[in-house]
């Protein structure tokens, strides 16, 4: 599992293109860790921004 094909199966994924468990294939990678890559790079929510 390289970081550059974790990133391709999560835009794939985020893009609707593969399903979870076609996304972590494609990433040499279990969907749990997936998962957790996606949560690493999603974008915060809920925090206010700085005024």
């Amino acid at each position: 599992m390289t970081s550059k094909s974790v990133a391709t199966a999560l835009t794939l994924y985020r893009a609707r293109t593969l399903t979870l468990e076609q996304a972590a294939t494609v990433g040499g990678c279990s969907v749990a860790q997936l998962e957790e890559s996606a949560r690493a790079f999603a974008p915060a929510t809920g925090s206010p921004a700085d005024d």
